[in-house]
């Protein structure tokens, strides 16, 4: 036989199943359990040491080529090339371990979460414990203000109210009760007799058997997960590594090739073959690959800072760019998560609640504040979300608050409860009489209305007037609007006994008040703008299906005929994987979820090739935000394991932000890759040149002399190149998506054709300098040449570094001088390569001999070739593919 779930058990059920009673354990049985099940606590998450993190930067393949190198050049005498590539290669290893420096805390920040203390009953007596010495069948006491220990089974319910958005995601809070509940499959939100460790009570009181403590609470659940879950790897990473893999395999080939091709001519020994086949090596390796992209993605992180959003792991910043789908919970993301008055319905009338007067006289407004228990503190309002809300609509209008409680003081009340839906207030008049002041439930209170207050006139209420009433009521109900009645009534003295049947009949109807956690006001409009960036915004909430429509239908992620666009929780559970993946796409609104829902999509959409970012700001959003491609976490109303979970961090919860970032996401890609164009490029023009100095026998350049054109003339200028402004329309194409990559959009042909041009010019250049020499003697004409060749090599580069600010736009239109930084980067790069050759002293060591001012001019005109021949091509590219954006 299945055991039922606890929420279908009666409470004695429950004690017999726990082996406990409504007096608790007895201290030695407390004790005995403790000791045989762990304590109340969360476990903790493992940490990487600063040494582990360190040693795991020299796993990339590119990384062991660029140290096999360091060790050969080492080996064979060559110490500066060595040094020059161990630095290269550590700086790069303490890049990687400042960022991740920085990982996540997500696990042991549900750990703070927890309450410090509990009260218990043992023995039958009630005693205060540490909250991590709770155990199973513990007597738990809750009332207003206490965070729930561990997972409980109400047992003794009054007037019990718990604030669960964190968990469950629903914006107000839930009403609990004792009695047994008979629906199967209940979400969280519903299973109105549990309570889950960590949420908060915001009113009431009540009595809980403890049913689960630890990692088996659903807190603990989530924990389990964020631990199960994998890291993803980013499209930038994967890019990354593709290309690695490219260029390393391309590498090796290329040098076995050229130092098998040198034995067998027999033009050089093994350690000058050696020596050669390092300086391809060195040659084809863009050895400030990856501190360029670092450094372009820190560069953008602080761009992003300034613009509210926090990036916690570098990858991120690109990976908005690629975003497909923008998958976002509702409760303080794309809302307020602060119930707000909406709508106003009096004297038989429905207005905006910004156009309802309002009097000191107005029985509406004197019973929204008299019989409501909010409390005024020095920094706000306290207590349950909707009763704050009258009160704060008042004071917003500045209605008398402070004078109406003062004038009429409450002298007995009837507490709210689940049962009956109402709260009752009484308070003296002036006149000797008493007011009745009376909250509650539209349809349970209008069964008790006899009268209505019409601007001051009390008539009998029609059967028109209920209807009226009621079909509002309906109609606010199905905007997602929560809707409370007002009513009163004079009597002559305090109801005895003091009771529903005594006090509450005979009452006037004074209004119905609307109340919303309203959308936040500019996320309509950002909605609006990831549609037209090719984005597709969905809204994930464990808020009730209605609600759910009703605010997606607000911010435009769905139309009011989209009704087969909203799945629940439970009609997911009935959808196998497969059948899910196949439809996924029809669903742009989910209600009543729980963790492993939100976790499905997110794994549904990548598994369709999709780059998905998941938003949301509580503990049941951890485990999605991890699981998404990106996780983004509010920084303002977001749980600390919200944050620790996240790659991102709105600092302002402002769902907008995520445009702003998209958009540095995409500029942020798009400079990568014109890095990307102009190093390989760059490095391929090497490679070649190289090669055919290898095969023509002729003079060849050291490593010390690509290693400095490498880091130097590439790394600068491909560096500035990393801040060049946004291209035109950027955000009006569609996302580049998780298939594509750096080559793609012409990248790679660009490389070839601009590899090849660079190598050509580089050897006309050495081929001019042997075939006309300056010196008579053939040594020192070889020197020039090999001089020569360095110079129009490094020169080539700094001219290509200006058509490298556009994949295909002229440079003429781009604006040549709009960036600073890339300015200063051509400027001191062409200082470092001249210096090489003009400051005494340098000479030896870089093997470079002084040019004639005739010599400089073929290397200048060169270099102006570059320039002139890749405009040429992209003009043709451009009349051939018109629909490519320029700027």
């Amino acid at each position: 036989m299945t055991k039922r779930p606890l929420y279908q058990q009666t409470v004695a059920d429950v004690y017999q199943q726990l082996q406990t009673s409504e007096q608790g354990l007895s201290a030695a049985s407390a004790q005995d359990r403790l000791a045989r099940n762990g304590r109340n606590a969360l476990a903790q998450q493992k940490k990487t040491t600063l040494l582990q993190r360190f040693i795991g930067q020299f796993k990339d393949l590119m990384i062991i080529v660029l140290l096999v190198a360091a060790a050969i050049a080492g080996l064979t005498g060559e110490l500066v090339d060595a040094v020059i590539i161990l630095l290269v290669v550590i700086l790069n290893a303490i890049f990687g371990v400042f960022q991740e420096a920085k990982a996540e805390e997500a696990i042991n920040a549900l750990k703070d979460m927890a309450a410090p203390s509990a009260t218990v009953r043992r023995d039958g007596q009630v005693l205060t414990v540490k909250s991590d010495e709770l155990v199973v069948g513990d007597s738990v006491l809750l009332e207003a203000g206490d965070v729930v220990p561990a997972d409980l089974r109400l047992v003794d319910v009054a007037g019990l109210k718990v604030e669960e958005s964190a968990l469950t995601g629903e914006s107000v809070p839930v009403e609990k009760t004792s009695a047994v509940l008979t629906g199967d499959n209940l979400g969280l939100g519903d299973r109105t007799n549990l309570a889950f460790m960590n949420s908060n009570v915001t009113y009431g009181r009540a009595t809980g058997v403890v049913v689960a403590t630890g990692m088996a609470t659903e807190v603990g659940r989530i924990a389990g997960m964020l631990e199960a879950a994998d890291e993803t790897t980013t499209p930038l990473q994967a890019n990354l590594v593709q290309l690695g893999k490219a260029l390393t395999g391309l590498i090796l080939v290329i040098a076995a090739v050229v130092f098998g091709l040198g034995l067998w001519r027999g033009t050089a020994n093994v350690i000058d073959m050696l020596l050669t086949a390092i300086s391809l090596a060195v040659a084809a390796i863009p050895e400030g690959l990856p501190a360029i992209v670092t450094i372009t993605l820190a560069l953008g992180t602080q761009r992003m800072a300034k613009r509210h959003a926090l990036v916690r792991k570098l990858p991120a910043v690109e990976t908005l760019g690629s975003t497909d789908i923008i998958a976002s919970d509702k409760t303080g993301t794309l809302t307020q998560n602060k119930m707000t008055v909406e709508q106003v319905y009096q004297n038989g009338r429905l207005v905006p609640a910004a156009d309802n007067p309002l009097r000191a006289d107005d029985p509406l407004a004197r019973v929204m504040l008299l019989s409501n228990d909010t409390q005024q503190l020095a920094d706000g309002l306290a207590g349950d979300p909707t009763e704050t809300a009258l009160v704060q609509y008042q004071l917003d209008r500045q209605f008398p608050v402070a004078q109406t409680l003062k004038t009429y003081p409450r002298v007995a009340e009837i507490p709210f409860d689940s049962e009956r839906k109402l709260m009752t207030t009484v308070h003296p008049l002036s006149d000797g009489q008493f007011l009745v002041a009376v909250k509650g439930a539209p349809d349970e209170l209008l069964k008790r209305v006899t009268r209505v207050d019409l601007a001051g006139e009390v008539t009998t209420v029609t059967a028109a007037q209920r209807s009226a009433i009621l079909a509002t009521n309906h109609d606010l109900a199905t905007q997602a609007i929560r809707v409370l009645a007002f009513a009163y009534r004079i009597v002559s003295a305090v109801p005895t006994p003091l009771d529903s049947a005594t006090a509450e009949q005979d009452l006037i109807f004074a209004g119905l008040v609307g109340m919303i956690d309203p959308e936040r006001p500019e996320v309509a409009q950002a909605v609006a703008e990831t549609k037209g960036a090719g984005i597709r915004p969905i809204m994930i909430t464990g808020d009730h299906r209605d609600t759910a429509a009703a605010i997606a239908q607000r911010l435009g992620i769905i139309t009011a005929e989209q009704t087969d666009a909203v799945l629940t929780g439970a009609e997911l559970d009935a959808l196998d994987d497969a059948t899910f993946q196949k439809t996924v796409d029809q669903y742009a609104v989910y209600a009543r979820v729980a963790p492993e829902h939100k976790v499905r999509i997110v794994n549904a959409w990548q598994k369709r090739g999709k780059v998905v970012a998941m938003t949301g700001d509580g503990v049941n959003d951890a485990p999605a935000l991890k699981a998404a491609d990106i996780g983004i976490g509010m920084g303002i109303t977001g749980t600390e394991v919200a944050k620790g979970a996240s790659d991102m961090v709105l600092a302002d919860d402002n769902f907008a932000t995520i445009v702003v970032a998209v958009e540095e996401g995409r500029k942020v890609f798009a400079n990568i890759q014109k890095a990307i164009q102009y190093l390989l490029s760059a490095n391929l023009g090497e490679v070649l040149t190289l090669f055919m100095m290898t095969m023509l026998g002729w003079q060849i350049l050291a490593p010390v002399h690509i290693l400095w054109i490498n880091l130097v003339t590439d790394t600068l200028p491909a560096i500035a190149l990393g801040v060049e402004p946004l291209e035109r329309n950027l955000m009006n194409r569609p996302p580049r998506g998780r298939q594509s990559n750096f080559f793609s959009g012409g990248v790679l042909s660009g490389i070839l054709y601009q590899g090849f041009l660079e190598g050509a010019l580089t050897l006309g250049v050495y081929w001019l300098a042997i075939t006309f020499p300056v010196h008579a003697s053939a040594s020192l004409a070889h020197a020039d040449a090999l001089t020569m060749a360095f110079a129009t090599l490094g020169l080539i580069q700094l001219f290509h570094a200006f058509n490298s600010k556009s994949i295909h736009g002229s440079l003429f239109k781009i604006g040549v001088w709009r960036n600073k930084f890339f300015n200063w980067a051509i400027v001191i790069a062409f200082g470092l390569l001249a210096m090489t050759i003009l400051v005494p002293g340098l000479n030896g060591i870089f093997h470079v001999t002084t040019l004639t001012l005739g010599q400089w001019g073929i290397v200048g005109l060169a270099g102006l070739l570059m320039v002139v021949i890749v405009e040429i091509v992209k003009f043709f590219q451009r009349r051939a593919l018109p629909q490519v954006t320029t700027r």
